[in-house]
């Protein structure tokens, strides 16, 4: 097949800033046009972006024939509507995390990728194509760490603005859905199952009404994955996963830099490795898998399933911080 030809639904700062021109530099797909509900704000992105289309509404996007496939960039409430649409014109669908604003909606989107199965539906937790990631998992199923028994992740940074879509409660804002989301999903890809139980304190901005600080244990039975994330901290991320043999820490792991090197360091009995990774974008990647498993009709690297087993544990984490208790998933 020719390159996928991808549309995006809104110009988020993250989809212009960031994913538009990463994907631009795929072998196998292209981005061709982007869509606002104001025709004037998608011109305005095209011309900036160098892309052949401006689209005034999401559905003058899905209606054209010579898009192929959508990555949606929406706020949370948005994603699975509109994932939905696009399924129902004919796309192929790439969508940013959180899948949506609770699992049971999560589970419409997975219903309706059901009706669909000649096209592709994958939830956009980019960190998981970046090659720091496949070779922490690579040491750990090779033994190098002994046993897996605790992940331990720190996420945040500092954001007050009340215009923003994470601080506004309405529409699925706070920081467990901006950005718990990927100490959730990384413990439970490194554990390869999920918890049995969760444990989370988590506080409230009083004004915003969304979560701005939560820390929260998962308990896998034979080991842990700890968390704290906030929006109102000062900037940091960090990574260790501690086996009974060796410890692996990633310095940047989630936002990995598409300007500069990455590294991993190894500790284990026979000392420190530092591992480093060529200059990558996981953004990039992220659109060559996608486009792969298109071209080959083979199944995306993360099945949308995953995505509501995520929403389950936010759901069970913001369940513990209301009652103080353990909670199990439902």
């Amino acid at each position: 097949m020719s390159k996928l030809r991808w549309g995006v639904l809104g110009v988020a700062k993250i989809a212009t800033l960031k994913v538009i021109p990463a994907m631009q530099k795929c072998r196998e797909a292209e981005v061709v046009g982007i869509a606002s509900r104001s025709l004037a704000h998608a011109e305005q992105a095209a011309s900036e972006l160098g892309l052949a289309k401006a689209y005034g509404s999401y559905e003058d996007l899905l209606a054209d024939p010579e898009i192929d496939a959508v990555y949606i960039p929406l706020p949370n409430h948005l994603h699975v509507p509109w994932s939905i649409k696009s399924l129902e014109a004919g796309k192929h669908v790439l969508c940013e995390k959180p899948i949506g604003l609770s699992s049971v909606e999560a589970e419409q989107l997975v219903a309706a990728g059901r009706r669909h199965p000649r096209l592709k539906l994958m939830e956009a937790f980019m960190y998981r194509h970046h090659p720091q990631w496949a070779a922490a998992k690579r040491l750990l199923d090779e033994g190098r760490l002994g046993p897996l028994r605790t992940v331990q992740s720190f996420f945040s940074y500092f954001n007050r603005n009340p215009e923003d879509v994470r601080n506004r409660a309405d529409i699925g804002g706070g920081g467990l859905m901006d950005i718990g989301c990927y100490p959730i999903s990384l413990s439970r890809f490194l554990f390869g199952r999920e918890p049995r139980r969760v444990f989370a304190q988590v506080e409230y901005d009083p004004d915003f009404r969304t979560d701005r600080l939560a820390s929260a244990i998962l308990d896998f039975g034979d080991g842990s994955g700890t968390f704290t994330c906030g929006t109102q901290l000062a900037p940091f991320q960090r990574v260790q996963v501690f086996g009974t043999e060796g410890r692996i820490e990633i310095e940047i792991p989630f936002n990995a830099p598409p300007d500069r090197p990455s590294k991993l360091s190894l500790q284990t009995a026979a000392g420190v490795e530092e591992i480093k990774f060529d200059v990558c974008n996981q953004y990039t990647i992220q659109g060559e898998v996608f486009a792969a498993a298109v071209r080959n009709d083979s199944p995306v690297a993360t099945p949308i399933e995953d995505a509501v087993a995520n929403m389950k544990v936010i759901e069970a984490a913001v369940r513990s911080g209301e009652n103080g208790r353990w909670e199990t998933l439902r």
